[in-house]
């Protein structure tokens, strides 16, 4: 039997959930509800509930999204209908039957994907499917919520009176209007409504030759409203026939309502199917808005919560476009208890209401921010002990509050108990309570309770060292700054960093050493051996991070290279594949071509068919019958590759092109001097120059001298200087 206390609902925040999922409701109703929810009793509803949930959740993902479930409320109605002799008025069975068609098309709808939502499907099994109720109403009262003409002979004869009366009672005003007119016995204005009736504006001074009822006057008097004689017997003609049309209404009315009542019980459980469908469409709603999962419920004990966000921290953080840091924590039969130690404001009171909060929506049917790979299992009671509660109304101090709290704690305790404990065993004296903190912390452990605790005495930081069933927890600090990074580190003890935070906020250094004179230099050094110890585990946290980081990287960067390979490898067998059939299209090529030279010699056409038929009959014997569709397929992948190597082809030919067409950057050609040593462009004799005369030289080559142009000469070598 699980029975949570409204305390901890309190000191987890979870009416701060509640209120945001009334928000999300459409109905009244439902908005009621959700603001009414408690963590489930028994086991079987819960998962029901969860399982309900999961599945709408479920429906914004699919094609088969959940119709509207929204309606009018009838509390009143149902009121009405439970007694006896009562009769609702037209509007209130416009809204009954807007409810059960609503209802009708629901539960038709989950009994037709049922395989989809097969525990909303189960819920709504509970509720009759009838159109009884849509086919009385609809007989009496149309879509506009107004009473047929035809709902009984009595008022279909009345009202086809009373239009024949009005219209008397129109044509008897439309010819009064037209005498008194001409006589110019009205105002300009000619007519108004008086009580809702039609009447002459007669100028005061004919009042007494104009025949009928005088029923008011103007507020100068200068007007006299009258209602004409032959107007005014069908006018008591028609209110006559109007009672009774009212008269018979009511008949219909009192008759409509006997005939509903025999369905109260079944409106009842409409409103309260459609109700329960729009909490359950709240809590999806509100899933969606915090990616939350129902994670797997287990029979063993234990509860581990990977990524694990504080869902109204997050929506907050969110809405601020702010980072949330989720938490993993781990609790189970050889790890039960966690003492999370570390500075203030560093998150250890975030971390132990994440945990309690979660459990808590968890056991009320809700879904929680955590990782698909998350686990739980279900506690009859959580145990809290959150903040300052100090009770001015009992006269109670902090810790006076707290002792009764641990009182309360001892009575409940057990293996299928989960405590959380803010600040265990402050508002007394340190040592006094840090002793009375240890003894219930170790009574708690051997009764095999689960439990999450944060506090600064350093005894019970070395307690949770000592038992082997407990663990030190911390939350991580920048070894430098000392700014909090809101991450949880299990195994190991956190220092408060009193006397850091102290020098980062301006202390003088001379105060602190005096400080630290004050108290025991055991406690001193342990604090200082814990700190250096954190600033340690943060830097290798960091490095980690790098670490993890890099990998992934490189995963990533392999990943790329195994696709790419594969690629490469479908290539080469393509073009392996193109080129095997080439092969064979010129070997074939070849022996036709040898075919043909014989048949050029010989003139031989029978051996020419023969060697055709030989080739061929070959080649088909090597073929497999395919489908045509196959074949299609062979074909077009063919040409794909024939496609992309004659791109591929067409890209080097470019290339070699651009290669060609490329400009040759022709030296600077040399001066030539006097005895400079020369050769012809087109030639291999050497000379040389002799003189130079305008643009020709004289060049010696020993046994004969010549006039060369300049620019036909070659320098082979410069003269020395």
């Amino acid at each position: 039997m699980i029975a949570i206390t409204e305390k901890t609902l309190q000191d987890l925040q979870f009416p701060t959930v509640l209120e945001t999922l009334s928000d999300i409701c459409n109905t009244d109703i439902g908005k009621e509800k959700a603001l009414k929810i408690t963590p489930f009793k028994e086991k079987e509803t819960l998962m029901e509930a969860l399982l309900q949930t999961s599945e709408y959740v479920s429906s914004f993902q699919n094609n088969n999204a959940i119709p509207n479930h929204g309606f009018d409320a009838i509390t009143y109605e149902i009121k009405f209908l439970g007694i006896e002799d009562s009769f609702l008025e037209v509007g209130s069975f416009r809204k009954i039957a807007t409810l059960s068609a609503t209802s009708n098309f629901l539960l038709n709808f989950l009994k037709k994907f049922e395989d989809y939502y097969p525990n909303l499907n189960a819920r709504a099994a509970r509720v009759e499917y009838t159109k009884n109720i849509i086919t009385l109403i609809d007989e009496v009262v149309d879509k506009y919520g107004e009473i047929k003409d035809n709902a009984s002979p009595d008022l279909l004869n009345i009202r086809r009176n009373m239009n024949v009366v009005r219209g008397k009672v129109n044509q008897s005003f439309g010819v009064a209007l037209s005498q008194y007119n001409s006589l110019g016995y009205l105002d300009d204005i000619k007519e108004s409504f008086v009580q809702n009736r039609r009447v002459l504006a007669v100028l005061a001074m004919y009042r007494r030759k104009v025949k009928g009822t005088i029923l008011g006057s103007s507020k100068t008097g200068s007007i006299a409203y009258i209602e004409p004689e032959a107007t005014l017997r069908y006018s008591r003609e028609l209110s006559n026939l109007e009672y009774e049309e009212k008269e018979e209404i009511t008949r219909i009315l009192k008759q409509l309502s006997n005939a509903i009542r025999p369905y109260l019980s079944l409106l009842i459980k409409y409103q309260e199917f459609l109700s329960d469908i729009d909490v359950i469409a709240a809590k999806a709603k509100y899933a969606n808005k915090i990616n939350a999962i129902l994670p797997q419920i287990s029979e063993e004990r234990r509860l581990f919560l990977r990524d694990a966000y504080h869902p109204i921290l997050y929506l907050n953080n969110k809405q601020k476009n702010e980072v949330t840091h989720p938490q993993t924590i781990e609790l189970n039969q050889d790890n039960r208890i966690i003492v999370i130690s570390g500075p203030n404001a560093g998150g250890k009171t975030i971390s132990l209401k994440t945990v309690g909060l979660l459990q808590l929506m968890l056991q009320s049917g809700m879904l929680i921010p955590v990782h698909e790979r998350s686990e739980t299992f279900l506690f009859d009671r959580i145990l809290t002990d959150i903040g300052d509660n100090q009770s001015i109304e009992n006269h109670l101090s902090t810790y006076s509050y707290r002792l009764k709290n641990m009182n309360y704690f001892l009575k409940k305790c057990n293996r299928k108990t989960m405590f959380l404990i803010d600040e265990f065993g402050t508002g007394s004296d340190p040592d006094l309570g840090g002793a009375l903190a240890e003894i219930f912390l170790e009574e708690f452990y051997h009764r095999e309770a689960f439990g999450i605790i944060t506090t600064h005495y350093s005894n019970l930081k070395i307690l949770a060292n000592e038992l082997p069933c407990a663990q030190n927890a911390n939350m991580l600090f920048d070894e430098k700054t000392l700014e909090p990074l809101y991450k949880l580190v299990l195994g190991q003890a956190g220092s408060s960093f009193t006397f850091e935070v102290a020098q980062k906020n301006g202390i003088p250094f001379g105060l602190i050493n005096r400080a630290k004179k004050k108290i025991e230099t055991g406690k001193v050094r342990f604090d200082k051996t814990i700190a250096t110890l954190q600033k340690e585990r943060s830097k290798l946290e960091k490095t980690s991070q790098v670490l993890k980081e890099e990998e992934s990287k490189a995963r990533e960067e392999s990943k790329k290279m195994e696709n790419i390979n594969v690629k490469i490898k479908q290539k080469l067998e393509s073009y392996q594949e193109l080129y095997d059939s080439n092969q064979k299209t010129i070997y074939i090529g070849q022996k036709i071509e040898d075919i043909s030279e014989k048949y050029f010699n010989n003139k031989n056409k029978k051996e020419l068919i023969g060697e055709f038929l030989k080739i061929i009959e070959i080649e088909n014997s090597k073929r497999k019958k395919i489908s045509a569709k196959e074949a299609k397929v062979i074909t077009e992948k063919k040409k794909e590759i024939i496609k992309e190597v004659e791109v591929k082809v067409e890209e080097i030919r470019t290339i070699k092109k651009e290669k060609k067409l490329k400009p040759v950057v022709e030296k600077p050609k040399p001066i030539l001097k006097l005895g400079d040593r020369v050769r012809m462009a087109d030639g291999k004799a050497v000379g040389t120059i002799d003189s130079i005369e305008k643009n020709k030289a004289t060049v010696n080559y020993g046994i004969f001298t010549s006039k060369v142009s300049l620019d036909e000469l070659e320098l082979v070598e410069a003269v020395k200087k």
